[in-house]
């Protein structure tokens, strides 16, 4: 009877441990209502932002970018993917340390026998698979580097975003500005055709004089919804990068203070300082940890040559005698020892090899293509500066004395005035043009170079990744 209660209570205890996982089905019609109303939770990314970054001052009338950054922590729902990849791997990681599942088997044989005292033989044996040497640390060593791949992924993933929103936000200011010399361009191109048209009537000039006042009253008119989709594509994808649909940005203001203050000059990066920057890009730690990955497999496929060893103990009950049988199990290794796997594992890592150089290379080309187009989109905004914005304002506010002594009609007043503010526009392309190669440069090098993301602590955004 003790026996009887032993075994039941065993078998009640392994099925205790076998609860079944609850199903969790998707509901695509409540998921895709949730998606297109999802806001910005802007209390939650004001404690991240001063999380991260207590240094850096608040803006309390708009979005900056560090709100922003802590909106991709904490909504990117491609942020949201990698991060649940990171658990994956550890969850993999983990379940590889285990070690390799027994197998039972149990076997039967019924004689009939006279001269036996039973015709029954009952049997049981495990087999017990030794997870030792080579095998289990190369498979261990796989597991730990796939989460480190994953760990890689998921900060490529995050500056990522960051870019496609920083491109947004240069797009949604350039355009906003655009909108607003635009506007006034315009409204001088009215004042203007509407005195030439004037003096028309009155046959002080002809009409075909007209046709090139008003050709350039429609391209003014072109630039002005051009720049009015600029600044509104700029939210749309600062939205959908930040995964919230457009209208959640309604009134919302995205700033940037110092926009059309770029540094004058970087500072310039020595081989040695490049060196590093491009060591520690999370693309170039991947390919790293990829190529360790290879590494490891080739490990396994080399432990392969040897016979893999499991112990199988048992039990007989053979017709009233007990038998303790043992019994030591080989694999052996395929007939040619395991070469070909090991040639074909060799040459995946020589093939990861081979990665790591195209991504150190392409990690250099970047950051000297950027640096030399920063340097040439610098040149351009500050000759702009220096010389075009200086003479059309001077030319405008020449005729502006002259509209006022009477010695220039309104028509060529107006046409200084576009002039100057064609200038600014001029101004905003080359500033953007600035921006962009700022941005380059911070992709190529993976770090912020300039406003409050200078102020992030690496160690307390660690908690959000």
């Amino acid at each position: 009877m003790r026996r009887r209660l032993s075994i039941t209570a065993a078998l009640l205890t392994a099925t205790a441990g076998c609860a079944p996982v609850p199903p969790a089905p998707v509901n695509l019609p409540a998921r895709s209502a949730a998606r297109v109303a999802t806001q910005l939770e802007e209390p939650k990314l004001r404690q991240i932002a001063q999380g991260i970054a207590p240094a850096a001052p608040h803006m309390a009338d708009g979005l900056d970018r560090l709100e922003l950054f802590a909106a991709i922590l904490a909504q990117d729902p491609r942020v949201a993917e990698a991060r649940a990849a990171v658990l994956s791997a550890q969850r993999d990681a983990r379940a590889a340390h285990k070690v390799a599942a027994p197998t039972f088997t149990l076997s039967s044989e019924y004689a009939n026998d006279p001269s036996t005292s039973s015709p029954w033989l009952l049997g049981g044996s495990v087999n017990l698979p030794l997870d030792i040497g080579g095998r289990r640390s190369a498979r261990l060593a796989k597991a730990d580097l796939a989460v480190l791949v994953a760990r890689q992924d998921l900060a490529e993933m995050v500056w990522s975003e960051r870019v496609a929103l920083q491109r947004g936000l240069i797009d949604a200011m350039a355009g906003a500005e655009q909108v607003r010399l635009g506007t006034g361009i315009l409204a001088l191109r009215d004042r203007q055709l509407a005195v030439l048209e004037d003096r028309a009537r009155r046959g002080e000039i002809a009409s075909l004089d007209l046709y090139p006042y008003r050709a350039a009253r429609a391209a003014a008119l072109r630039t002005l919804n051009d720049a009015r989709a600029r600044a509104a594509g700029g939210r749309a994808a600062v939205a959908g990068v930040l995964g919230v649909p457009v209208s959640a940005l309604d009134g919302k203001a995205l700033l940037w203070n110092d926009f059309t203050a770029p540094q004058a000059n970087l500072p310039a990066l020595s081989a040695a300082e490049r060196a590093r920057a491009i060591a520690a890009r999370a693309d170039v730690l991947r390919a790293l940890a990829s190529y360790d990955q290879a590494e490891a497999d080739l490990r396994a496929q080399v432990a392969q040559r040897y016979p893999a060893v499991s112990l199988g103990p048992g039990y007989t009950w053979e017709r009233g005698l007990v038998k303790l049988p043992f019994a030591l199990n080989l694999s052996l290794p395929s007939w040619d020892l395991n070469r070909a796997a090991i040639a074909a594992a060799e040459a995946h890592r020589a093939q990861a090899g081979a990665t790591i150089e195209i991504t150190l290379a392409n990690a250099q080309a970047a950051i000297e293509a950027a640096q030399t187009e920063r340097t040439a989109a610098q040149g351009a905004l500050a000759r702009l500066r220096g010389e075009e914005l200086p003479a059309t304002a001077r030319a405008a506010d020449k005729a502006n004395l002259q509209l006022k002594l009477g010695a220039i009609g309104t028509a060529d007043w107006a046409a200084a005035q576009i002039a100057a503010q064609e200038a600014q526009l001029a101004q905003v392309d080359a500033l953007t043009r600035v921006r962009s190669a700022d941005l380059a440069l911070e992709d190529a090098l993976r770090r912020p170079l300039d406003g409050p993301e200078t102020m992030i602590d690496p160690a307390l955004v660690q908690p959000w990744l």
